[in-house]
């Protein structure tokens, strides 16, 4: 038994007071890892249960069934807007990804403080209204918007052109560019964490610029590369809104697929299994991000 003295004077068991930091230490832990774990679980577990219910005259029945994960994948239309969005999100994410890693160096490669005022301007769409940057797309890529106003002017076009809106590749520009900055942010941190004394290194073994580029910052910013594609990739694959507003009946993807199983369709057996399978799609993504990662860091 160990005793200690206050400096009141009171004795103290300091064996007593053991047990009562552990049950401390223990709600703290659930409370710190516990509570936020049963916050996203209970959605997902949720939405899993309810893939497996079968509902009639819609209503639902109480009874299993595996019917919603039939009826998805002996179905042409929606196998067909499920891969075809994978590929729109691939497109999106690999955009992001090359023009993101551009500015970002570019950033990078500046030095003083206005390197972060840029990376802050950078990011600052963040922070703006998502449905206002969707009509500010909206407004650059319409019938009578700024881009065909200049194809216009310099008479590359004669009558204003639908290219660019309500189709798929009105929704592939918007997103690019309205996920653009979580492209940029990962990718900038990724090259902040780089050691100058690798390029300066580099730079004193004769290495030029491209082979320090190609040799040292490349690999080195990979990590970070591929989870802002990652990043992007994911946010892109779920969103209905974006093509539900500049994509028009030509811009259905799956987001719009699951959403309209619960806003209009009113069958939420189906829609919680298409939203299952495009969280499958999700785990795949980031579990091949996660093994190419590790493949490079071990090369």
């Amino acid at each position: 038994m160990s005793i200690a003295t206050t400096p009141t004077g009171i004795w103290i068991d300091e064996a007593d007071t053991k047990p009562r930091r552990g049950i401390g230490k223990l709600i703290a832990k659930l409370l710190v890892y516990g509570l936020p774990t049963l916050i996203v679980l209970l959605p997902l577990v949720s939405f899993l249960a309810s893939s497996f219910l079968e509902q009639g005259n819609g209503k639902l029945t109480g009874r299993l069934t595996l019917a919603n994960y039939a009826a998805f994948f002996t179905s042409g239309s929606y196998l067909y807007v499920f891969f075809g969005t994978l590929k729109l999100a691939f497109i999106v994410a690999l955009i992001s990804l090359v023009v993101g890693y551009i500015l970002s160096y570019l950033i990078w490669r500046i030095e003083g403080s206005l390197r972060y005022l840029l990376l802050l301007l950078s990011a600052l769409p963040l922070v703006m209204n998502y449905v206002v940057k969707i009509y500010a797309m909206r407004s650059i890529l319409g019938f009578n918007g700024f881009l065909n106003s200049v194809l216009l002017s310099l008479g590359i076009i004669d009558v204003p052109s639908k290219l660019f809106i309500f189709n798929q590749t009105a929704v592939m520009l918007t997103m690019a560019v309205i996920y653009l900055p979580f492209g940029i942010l990962p990718i900038f941190l990724a090259l902040e964490r780089i050691p100058q004394s690798l390029i300066s290194a580099a730079a004193d073994l004769g290495a030029k610029p491209g082979q320090i580029f190609l040799t040292v910052v490349l690999p080195l910013s990979l990590p970070g590369s591929i989870a802002a594609a990652l990043f992007v990739m994911v946010i892109a694959l779920g969103d209905y809104l974006t093509p539900q507003m500049v994509g028009g009946s030509e811009g259905f993807t799956f987001g719009r697929a699951v959403w309209s199983q619960f806003g209009m369709a009113f069958n939420w057996p189906f829609g919680a299994a298409l939203a299952v399978m495009l969280l499958i799609a999700v785990i795949a993504l980031i579990a091949l991000a996660s093994l190419i990662s590790r493949t490079a860091r071990i090369r």
